[in-house]
C-alpha cells in the first residue's frame, strides 16, 4: 500500500465516489471535497500528495484553486475537464496543472495517470537530492538546480516544477534542439496520455517569464519545423 494522500474535488457525488473508490483500490488514501471552499479547507489541513481537481465548481473554481496551490508549491495536479473546455484545459496547464483527464474518462486510466504523475514526481525528488550539479549562469540569468530558483537580472522567477525541469533540461544541453516528443519523454518521462501541446504551453509560459520580448525571445528558441533549444 501507498499510503500516499489524495485529494479529490468534484461536485458530482458519482464521479467523486467512483473515483475514490478505484483510488483506494489502487492503495491511495483518498478525502473527498465537494466544492471549492471545501477544498481550499482541505488543503489547510492536509498536505495530499496529489489534487485529483475538476475545474467547474460552486464557490471557488478549479482555476483559483491552482492559482493558489501554485502560489504555494508544487503540488501535482491533475484536473477533470468536460470535452468542450479545451481553453480551460490550455489555461489550467499554463498555470501550472501536470496533466489532465477529459469527462467521460475511465477511472482505471484516471488511476493510471495519478500513478504516473507521483512517480515522476518521485524520482524528479530523489534526481534533485542526488544531483552534484553546480547552478548554470548565462548573462543575467541564473539556474540553480539544488535549491530551483531562477533569477534574472537579481529578480526570483517563480516557475513550477515542470516549467523549471524543462528549463533546466534545456540549459543543460545549449543550443542542442529536441523536438517535442524528445522533451516530453525526458521531461514527463510517461508520454502516452500527456498531450504534445502540453510543451508548446510551458515553452510560452517560461518565455513570458524569463525573456524581456517573449515575442523574439533571447535564450528559448523555436527552431521552426524541428523543436526548441537554449540559447546562451
Amino acid at each position: 500500500m501507498s499510503g500516499q494522500m489524495i485529494l479529490v474535488v468534484d461536485d458530482e457525488p458519482s464521479i467523486g465516489e467512483v473515483v475514490s473508490l478505484y483510488l483506494r483500490r489502487a492503495g491511495y488514501d483518498v478525502h473527498i471535497a465537494r466544492d471549492g471552499h471545501a477544498a481550499l479547507t482541505a488543503l489547510e489541513e492536509m498536505r495530499p500528495d496529489l489534487v485529483v481537481l475538476d475545474l467547474m465548481l460552486p464557490g471557488v473554481d478549479g482555476m483559483e484553486i491552482t492559482r493558489r496551490l501554485r502560489a504555494e508549491g508544487d503540488t501535482p495536479i491533475i484536473m477533470l475537464t468536460a470535452r468542450r473546455e479545451e481553453t480551460d484545459r490550455i489555461l489550467g496547464l499554463e498555470m501550472g496543472a501536470d496533466d489532465y483527464v477529459v469527462k467521460p474518462f475511465s477511472p482505471q486510466e484516471l488511476v493510471s495517470r495519478v500513478r504516473a504523475v507521483l512517480r515522476r514526481t518521485q524520482s524528479q525528488l530523489r534526481r534533485d537530492e542526488d544531483s552534484g550539479e553546480r547552478p548554470l549562469t548565462f548573462a543575467a540569468l541564473q539556474i540553480d538546480p539544488r535549491t530551483r530558483l531562477v533569477t534574472a537580472n537579481s529578480v526570483e522567477i517563480t516557475l513550477t516544477a515542470k516549467e523549471f525541469d524543462l528549463l533546466w533540461f534545456l540549459a543543460s544541453h545549449p543550443r542542442q534542439v529536441f523536438n517535442r516528443d524528445q522533451l516530453l519523454d525526458h521531461i514527463w518521462g510517461e508520454t502516452e496520455f500527456i498531450d504534445p501541446s502540453t510543451v508548446t504551453v510551458h515553452v510560452r509560459r517560461l518565455r513570458e517569464k524569463l525573456e524581456a520580448d517573449p515575442s523574439t525571445p533571447r535564450h528559448i528558441q523555436t527552431v521552426w519545423g524541428v523543436g526548441y533549444k537554449f540559447e546562451p
